[in-house]
C-alpha cells in the first residue's frame, strides 16, 4: 500500500486530538518553524492537501485520519454498533491512505486524556498507543493562550519506530478489546 507518511514530505506532522484542540492549536502560533492548521471539520482530502503544502519543519494541525475508525471502534464496545460498522470505516481509511487523502501524523497530542470518557481513552492510550507507544503523548490542555507545557512538548518530540503500516493493524482492531490491549502479548490469559 502507498501510505501517505511524513517521509514523503519534509516536516513532522503532529495531530493535536481530544479535549479543546482549538485552545492547543493557538497556544503553538508565533513559534518558527511551526505551521497550525486548524482542520477539523474539513474534508479529509482538503485537510491532507493542506498538511502536504504546509512547508515547515513542525505542522501541526486537529484533523484524525482515524477518526472514524475511532469511532467505530468505540460504538463496537459500548453496543452502539456493529463489528460492519467498524470493518467499512477501517476499508474507507485504509482507501483514504492509498489515494493520498489521507496522512497518518508522526504523532498524536491527546490532551487531557484521564478525562476522556474510559473507551476513548482506551482507544488513545490502548488501541492507537499500542502500535507506537511512543508517538502517543499524553498532555494536559492549555491554561492560557502560550501555555508553555505543549510548546516544550513539541520541541522534545520523543524519538521512535514510525508507525506500522496502517494495512497491517487496522484490519484488526475488533479484536483490540478495551481493558485488554496488549495482554495477550505478554501470555495474559
Amino acid at each position: 500500500m502507498a501510505q501517505t507518511t511524513s517521509t514523503d514530505r519534509t516536516g513532522t506532522i503532529v495531530a493535536v486530538v481530544g479535549g479543546s484542540p482549538t485552545d492547543a492549536l493557538a497556544s503553538f502560533e508565533g513559534l518558527p518553524g511551526v505551521a497550525t492548521l486548524s482542520l477539523r471539520d474539513s474534508e479529509p482530502a482538503l485537510a491532507a492537501r493542506r498538511i502536504e503544502a504546509a512547508r515547515a519543519p513542525w505542522v501541526v494541525h486537529d484533523a484524525d485520519p482515524l477518526v472514524h475508525v475511532a469511532a467505530a471502534w468505540i460504538e463496537l464496545y459500548e453496543e452502539r454498533a456493529t463489528l460492519g460498522t467498524l470493518e467499512v470505516e477501517v476499508e474507507n481509511t485504509l482507501g483514504s491512505f492509498e489515494r493520498g487523502e489521507a496522512i497518518m501524523p508522526d504523532y498524536y497530542v491527546v490532551l487531557d486524556p484521564d478525562q476522556a470518557d474510559t473507551t476513548w481513552r482506551h482507544w488513545w492510550c490502548g488501541a492507537l498507543g499500542h502500535r507506537a507507544p511512543r508517538r502517543v503523548l499524553p498532555a494536559q490542555a492549555p491554561t492560557s493562550p502560550r501555555d508553555r507545557a505543549l510548546r516544550t512538548l513539541l520541541t522534545a518530540l520523543p524519538s521512535s519506530r514510525p508507525w506500522p503500516d496502517p494495512t497491517a493493524w487496522l484490519p484488526g482492531l475488533a479484536f483490540e478489546i478495551p481493558d485488554r490491549i496488549g495482554l495477550r502479548d505478554l501470555g495474559a490469559p
